[in-house]
């Protein structure tokens, strides 16, 4: 492992100092959920968008909405319905009569933290045009190309049961996001928490700013900094590669293949690293330790690794077997 200079371990513990403020913040009106709210820091710091599954009134909205006043973001809310148009996401030209002439009207795309809510109930046509502004972070409207701000994060809201009139994200658009993160409910005594603190026809929801945008853009630069040793490096690529062995019954875990039809891809190592560099860098940490990997992997890999007919049937998760091959493949 490299010795970092005392000025990055500065740098790291005041980034992840900050960070924790944000989380103090948002704790004021959101009750548990630190997994919900690591995994939102997660994704500021290390520029990957995120997929949110969970039943409705898990406070994915209210989390998201929290963590851009705690971080002077700005915050914008698409609700996504089969009747949207691709330039209600990204914006249109607006012809004025009277000088003959078009005027750029910007759509809610730009914004630093866009909640795409229902992502699964707009068209596939509306889907690729937010998709293509998180690749590109940028949108073409007429014949010119506006950038997004920075920082930009998207995340996007599906309903698990409610599959009615939807149009589920094609597996290629779903590896676009960095994470998803299945939202679970609050344990009893948080519940308990949760009414006395919203059972109120008027709650208070204030909380204070703690991080600035420009703050957030200097610590995604100082997560490339973050080491990751090569034996750590090994590891992140042992654990992708052996989800695409694993199709072919070879590897760590070849009792898997009758499970998993695809792998994940390349874009699933790149991913699993930033991560990773971006727990390090939250827990003030100047390196990524294995742990770390493990930490992280699950919200990674589950919407990559692809099963099979027989583990639908068999009502097996991506979940079972990305644990699988976290217990298999060797740990340095």
């Amino acid at each position: 492992m490299s010795n970092p200079s005392p000025e990055l371990k500065s740098q790291v513990v005041a980034a992840a100092d900050h960070l924790q403020k944000v989380r103090v913040e948002i704790a004021k009106v959101i009750v548990g959920q630190a997994n919900l709210v690591e995994r939102l820091l997660v994704g500021l710091v290390a520029r990957g968008h995120i997929l949110l599954e969970g039943l409705p009134g898990l406070a994915k909205t209210a989390s998201v909405s929290a963590m851009a006043r705690a971080t002077h973001c700005q915050f914008s809310r698409i609700q996504f319905t089969p009747d949207l148009l691709p330039g209600d996401i990204t914006g249109t030209l607006i012809y004025d009569p009277v000088k003959g002439t078009y005027a750029t009207r910007t759509g809610p795309i730009f914004a630093n933290l866009v909640l795409a809510d229902e992502i699964n109930r707009a068209p596939s046509k509306v889907q690729s045009a937010l998709l293509e502004a998180m690749q590109e972070r940028q949108v073409t409207i007429g014949d010119t190309s506006w950038p997004l701000p920075d920082p930009f994060l998207v995340l996007a809201t599906q309903n698990p049961i409610e599959q009615e009139g939807t149009y589920p994200l094609p597996e290629a658009q779903m590896d676009r996001f960095m994470l998803k993160v299945v939202v679970g409910y609050p344990s009893g005594d948080e519940e308990l928490v949760i009414l006395d603190r919203m059972a109120n026809t008027k709650p208070n929801l204030s909380l204070d700013a703690v991080v600035s945008p420009a703050e957030l853009v200097a610590y995604q630069a100082l997560v490339n900094q973050v080491h990751v040793d090569p034996l750590v490096r090994r590891y992140i690529v042992d654990l992708v590669v052996a989800s695409r062995e694993a199709a072919k019954g070879h590897g760590p875990a070849p009792e898997l293949k009758r499970l998993v039809r695809i792998g994940a891809s390349p874009r699933a190592t790149i991913n699993l690293a930033l991560a990773s560099r971006a727990v390090a860098l939250i827990h003030g940490r100047t390196h990524v330790t294995p742990d770390d990997i493990k930490h992280i992997a699950p919200d990674v890999l589950r919407h990559r690794v692809l099963l099979t007919y027989e583990a639908e049937a068999e009502e097996v998760t991506s979940e079972h077997v990305v644990q699988t091959l976290l217990a298999k493949v060797r740990v340095p």
